[in-house]
This record gives C-alpha cells, structure tokens and sequence, in this order.
C-alpha cells in the first residue's frame, strides 16, 4: 500500500463478492416468496453519480402498515445484487432491504483494466474521498426511497444502516464516526438511523485512536465476525483482533458482539465455499437467525430471538457478549 495515502478506510478488497447465490429461495416461483425484489437505478444529480439499489420489500408492507427500513452497503467490489441470503431473509421477517451499489467500489473493479493493475484499483477506491461518497449515497437513497411511491410503504423512523467490510466501515461513519483530517472533524452522521449492523468491520486506515473515531457512534450495534475473518490483500493485512477492537471503541453502552468460531472474512458474503461448505451453510443461518433478533428487538422491544440464539448455535459460537 502507498504510504503516502490515508484513507478511512482498510484500503483491502475486503469484501470480494460474488454473489449470484440466493440461498433457500432457488426454485421458488416469484408469487410464492412474501416480497418483491425491485431493481432502482437513481442518479444524485447533485454529486452527478448512480445509486443503484435493490429493494427486497415484504409484500405485507402497506401505508396502514409500513415496515421497517434496512440499507445495506456492500464491501469492496460488491453490488447490489449480493448478500441475497440476508436482504430475502430479513424482507420475509417483515424487514424491508434496500441494497446499495457504491459505484467507486463496486463490482466494475474487477473488469476495468488490466488485472496486474488490480490491487491499484482496490487500494484507489479505498481512498477518503469514495468513502464519504458512500455515505452520501446511503443519505441519498433514504431520501429517495422515502419520497417515492413506494416510501408510504416504509417506516421512516425505523431506519437500520447494515454492512459488511468496507460497507461496515461506510455504516459506522453513518452511524456518527468522526474522523479528523487537515485539522478538520469529519462528521457524516445521519440522524434517522435506529440501529447499525456491523459484520465484518475493520479498522480505519492510518488513523491511531480508535476510541476516538467510534466514541460517538451511540446507537445500538449488533458486531459480526469468526475467529479466523483475516483480510489479506498485496500491502495489507488486518488480523481478526481487529474486528474485536472496532467493537471495545464503539462508544454506545447498547452494542453486542457475535464471534463465530473458524471461517473467513468472505463467509459473510453469498460466497457458499469460503470457511468449507458446512459451516458456510450454518454460520449464513445463524447470521439470518441473530440479525432478524437483533432488529426485532431494537425496532420492536421483542428480546425473545435473541436470548436462546446463543444455545442454538453454541457448536459455532466461540464468543457472545454485550447487551442491546
């Protein structure tokens, strides 16, 4: 990694998705599933850059009875076609999921050049500048989902930010982390999230104090990630401590922490090989299981989910802790 580059963020292809995998919904017929998958191509004509989104929304979602609100930031060199096994899960619990796709740090970084230039193209989109555009894109699409036609059927004040990797990154600078540059607080917090789903997080690039960054991220956080979620890329490496020590420095009192034992950083996306094919299978289950039970118990005041999942998957669980 260039030395001279400071960034929020890892500067990894840490999140490599591939996802084209919608675990438990293959061969269902589309009236059968009890949600739509709506493809959303927005341009902000205010930065002159594409938001494209997909929308899981639960077909039970009404303007008598709107449903809550998940936005969901891919990592590095994602879309909005991935993390299907969450989006349908949490749109069949009642969830509505709208998928970004960041275009700075999508899938285009695989294709657009040469592939002896590829780990050039991972560290560039990692920079300062991609990294507050993903959160504008994030405030961009609340805006415009809630002011389309479909925004009646949405609960505007029940609005989780989620993300995996670098789009863990993108929802804690959402969720209120600050981060100084040239003398200068960097503050990007959106004031209509509940809640933060973070899987995957790594640390912020270049920065030294961690507690300092996080201190004021004080919304409940439900904290994702396995013994083994180890980000190794040309110039970077980022151990699994390093997941444990974003959670310690979110300042928020409401926060937990779910540590699966084994795995990899990739098991967290549709990828069904990464950590082998069964505890792939099983970590993805528990995930939908613990999410779902986090948001209906910070949205809803339903703690029920959450107190017997620890039992449920103890075989893989090397680590539960905290409180919401």
């Amino acid at each position: 990694m260039k030395a001279a580059r400071r960034s929020f963020l890892l500067g990894t292809a840490s999140a490599v998705v591939f996802a084209n995998c919608v675990p438990g919904a293959r061969g269902l017929q589309a009236q059968e599933l009890p949600y739509q998958s709506i493809n959303l191509d927005w341009t902000d004509s205010a930065r002159g850059r594409s938001v494209p989104a997909r929308l899981y929304l639960p077909r039970a979602a009404t303007a008598e009875q709107p449903v809550p609100l998940v936005i969901f930031s891919h990592g590095l060199g994602g879309s909005r076609n991935g993390y299907t096994y969450l989006g349908t899960h949490w749109a069949s619990q009642g969830f509505a999921s709208l998928h970004l796709q960041h275009v700075g740090s999508d899938r285009s970084l695989w294709s657009s050049g040469s592939p002896f230039a590829l780990a050039s193209r991972l560290q560039d989109a990692a920079n300062d500048a991609e990294a507050i555009d993903r959160v504008h894109d994030l405030r961009f699409a609340i805006d415009r989902v809630l002011s389309s036609e479909l925004g009646s059927r949405l609960d505007g004040r029940r609005i989780v930010a989620a993300g995996h990797s670098y789009g863990a990154n993108t929802s804690l600078i959402a969720a209120g982390a600050s981060v100084s540059r040239n003398g200068s607080t960097i503050t990007l917090r959106e004031p209509r999230l509940s809640a933060a789903i973070l899987i995957s997080a790594p640390p912020f690039y270049g920065e030294t104090s961690m507690r300092q960054i996080l201190a004021p991220v004080q919304i409940p956080s439900l904290h994702i990630t396995a013994t083994e979620d180890i980000i190794r890329v040309p110039g970077y490496y980022s151990g699994a401590e390093d997941r444990l020590a974003v959670f310690e420095a979110v300042g928020g009192s409401r926060k937990m922490l779910a540590v699966f034992t084994g795995g990899s950083h990739s098991m967290f996306t549709d990828r069904t090989s990464p950590g082998g094919d069964l505890l792939n299978a099983q970590v993805k289950t528990a995930t939908r299981e613990l999410t779902s039970a986090f948001l209906n118990r910070v949205l809803g005041g339903d703690d029920s989910g959450l107190r017997d999942w620890p039992q449920r998957h103890a075989a893989i669980v090397s680590r539960f802790s905290g409180t919401v």
